[in-house]
């Protein structure tokens, strides 16, 4: 069979997703341009080669509708043959746009495909998509007469589901800055960051890491998402979600460049890992983020694999109860979880996150010799995706 490997990754460095956030002032479609254009020219590939690049993107309204990979593809100075989609799976996009890729190399659909994603949370609302809009129709509201809820307090759900409380959420979210701080001091995300230039200046640093973060700066941060039409209804929620321990609203993109093991060696580059396995898993999507707890199970399951074999766990921080839960549900060591940090410190550009991770989780594995890492993040709607990758 056909293995598909990962040659390569990058991304931007992370910007604050608001006015004056350090990439606020690129269109979506030249940031993800500009990590695509890197992608081909440090690996020495005529783009030309290139048979597909599927990007994910979650708010897929104004500056960033009509296909912004294509876009993106064009502004890279891509030929105009080389295809183009964006996927939309929620927080999952581009780890979704890294399974259909990597599958379709195995399939034998692509030599070489790339994966990607990008989002720009600063010029492109989290809420465009849905402002004024019955996103749910008569269906699924008759399904669910109580109505479903934002992800904000479905995180709230999560915690008061497995007794999450305050503290541990705030402690995580602390350990997240720590982790981040300390791998950007080592240089240990230098591997994967292309530095993106902005008229006289340069971003090469994630904005949204805070190394002064103390836990007395945490805990004086209100709640979130209380409402008290929602207390009422949620009695046993104790509203311990707050800015401090979610992820912020981010700007960024990243790529993935993913081809046969047999054209990798014709080309000469590399492989750095191949991918063990692939799941995708529906869960109650009123609680929401519990998705990754099945499609652990399940990736797992289709890889042979048990949970102490993997070397490091990238699983995503929407909101400090979602890895709290899943490592609680699962059994799994916290300290082989999120190793540099995760999306409450680096934050959560919603369409890149998932080839951010994959990148961040090959170079963890390469550092330290691990052998498995494991990706898996929660996505609106009560769904999730798995991988497993092998380090090479």
């Amino acid at each position: 069979m056909t293995r598909a490997v990962l040659v390569d990754a990058v991304r931007t460095p992370s910007g604050k997703g608001r006015a004056g956030g350090a990439l606020a002032d690129v269109h979506p479609a030249d940031l993800l341009s500009g990590v695509l254009a890197a992608l081909v020219e440090r690996n020495g590939l005529d783009p030309a080669r290139v048979g597909d690049v599927i990007g994910g993107c979650v708010s897929q309204v104004g500056e960033q509708t009509m296909n912004v990979t294509r876009h993106a593809v064009l502004a890279a100075g891509f030929p105009e043959t080389v295809p183009a989609t964006t996927v939309d799976r929620q927080c999952g996009s581009s780890q979704q746009a890294v399974h259909f890729a990597a599958q379709g190399v195995v399939a034998g659909a692509y030599d070489i495909v790339i994966a990607c994603g990008v989002e720009s949370m600063s010029r492109v609302s989290l809420d465009a998509p849905f402002q004024g809009a019955d996103v749910f129709g008569a269906g699924v509201r008759a399904r669910y007469t109580d109505g479903l809820v934002s992800q904000g307090v479905a995180g709230e759900l999560v915690a008061a589901r497995w007794k999450i409380d305050r503290d541990a959420c705030d402690e995580f979210a602390l350990q997240s800055h720590q982790r981040a701080a300390a791998a950007a001091a080592a240089g240990w995300f230098d591997a994967e960051i292309v530095p993106v230039p902005i008229g006289d200046r340069i971003h090469q640093y994630d904005e949204t890491v805070r190394p002064g973060t103390t836990p007395e700066a945490l805990a004086g941060l209100k709640p979130a998402f209380y409402d008290s039409v929602l207390a009422e209804r949620f009695p046993e929620v104790d509203w311990v979600i707050t800015p401090g321990n979610s992820s912020p609203l981010t700007d960024g993109a990243s790529a993935v460049l993913l081809m046969s093991e047999h054209i990798a060696a014709e080309l000469g580059l590399r492989p750095r890992a191949v991918f063990t396995g692939f799941a995708v898993a529906g869960d109650d999507p009123l609680l929401m983020a519990t998705g990754p707890i099945p499609a652990t199970r399940k990736v797992l399951d289709r890889a042979g694999l048990r949970l102490d074999d993997i070397d490091a766990f990238e699983v995503n921080e929407a909101f400090a109860s979602v890895p709290l839960a899943w490592s609680q549900e699962l059994g799994a060591d916290l300290e082989r979880v999120n190793p540099c940090g995760g999306a409450i410190a680096l934050g959560h550009p919603l369409g890149s996150s998932g080839t951010r991770l994959l990148g961040t989780l090959v170079n963890h594995l390469e550092r330290t010799g691990g052998r498995y890492g494991l990706q898996t993040m929660c996505e609106r709607g009560g769904l999730a995706n798995a991988l497993i990758v092998e380090r090479i």
